[in-house]
């Protein structure tokens, strides 16, 4: 689930808090950040078990209208065709799913009014109107839907947003990245699938990713007034306080990639770093980081500073 690149998002914004903190925990501060990591799989499960919650709400609903004192002819035969949805059928019969709700502990008992207002405002759409009214009956077609409902009136969502951000400091940063991996985990769930299909992973590599992780954080700090001398040099004109903070960070982090990451190729590093910048720094930040990194990578070749291993990894 998780790539490179939004681990290396994780390390910025634990650099970015350890660097602005008047108490300098190298410890305590890479604790935090792997839990801040270990708790984006949390937030993915809860995602995911939302639909089933709303899809338990919609049946109460219907069983509600049954037993009113002077119910309907459509209270009685009401159409059932979201309740009975072939997607939330499978996602309801996921045992890793459903085990990994209660080794997580995760659970949306004490939050009815929300799930409630969730649904109301999917019933209100025309998404919904259409889906019930179609013919379609496919698997595709049920999957379609809730894929749609999810993109336009779950994703969003203000109130869980609000919830998710009281519930984990992390979260606030985390949701858009969840709210893809669990629209990818929809559109990809096939048709023939058992009830032991698995869900995504948190990470690709569990020992790799937390390894690289780790390194990159300790390395940044290691190195960070080596680095920063590096940056100086190459920003003369400049005092390297005056340039913006996140400017600087990125570059620190380049550089240690380049020079302490031996497996990993110094342009996957620069892009990397460039992407970054754009995402999180100023507009002309990737003119000016790129064009600082360019410079150093040069005197680091000249001076035989990379060491990389395997063929390729240089360029």
């Amino acid at each position: 689930m998780l790539n490179r690149r939004y681990l290396r998002i994780k390390v910025m914004q634990a650099l970015y808090a350890y660097f602005q903190s008047d108490v300098k925990d190298l410890v305590k501060s890479e604790k935090q950040l792997l839990l801040s990591i270990n708790k984006i799989y949390d937030l993915y499960l809860y995602l995911m078990s939302l639909l089933l919650e709303i899809r338990d709400h919609a049946e109460n609903v219907l069983e509600d209208a049954k037993n009113k004192q002077l119910p309907t002819a459509q209270d009685l035969a009401p159409n059932r065709k979201f309740v009975e949805n072939k997607f939330f059928k499978q996602l309801s019969q996921n045992t890793v799913l459903q085990k990994d709700l209660n080794t997580y502990k995760i659970s949306w008992q004490n939050e009815p009014e929300l799930i409630k207002k969730i649904f109301n405002a999917i019933r209100s759409s025309e998404e919904y109107e259409k889906y019930l009214a179609s013919d379609d009956n496919s698997y595709a077609s049920d999957k379609n839907f809730i894929e749609d409902i999810y993109k336009h009136h779950i994703a969003g969502y203000e109130l869980l947003h609000s919830l998710f951000e009281e519930l984990n400091i992390y979260w606030a940063d985390d949701i858009d990245f969840v709210n893809v991996m669990v629209i990818k985990t929809i559109n990809t769930y096939p048709e023939t699938a058992n009830t032991s299909q698995g869900l995504f992973k948190l990470y690709k590599d569990a020992e790799e990713d937390k390894e690289f992780v780790v390194e990159l954080f300790r390395k940044t700090i290691l190195y960070e007034e080596t680095n920063e001398k590096y940056i100086g040099d190459k920003t003369k004109n400049w005092e390297v306080d005056r340039i913006a903070m996140m400017d600087v960070l990125l570059m620190k982090m380049a550089i240690t990639e380049v020079l302490h990451f031996n497996n990993i190729p110094v342009k996957v590093s620069l892009n990397e770093y460039i992407e970054l910048s754009k995402m999180y720094s100023t507009p002309k930040s990737k003119l000016f980081i790129n064009g600082i990194l360019d410079k150093l990578v040069m005197d680091f070749k000249s001076n035989q500073q990379i060491k990389k291993v395997g063929r390729g990894l240089m360029e």
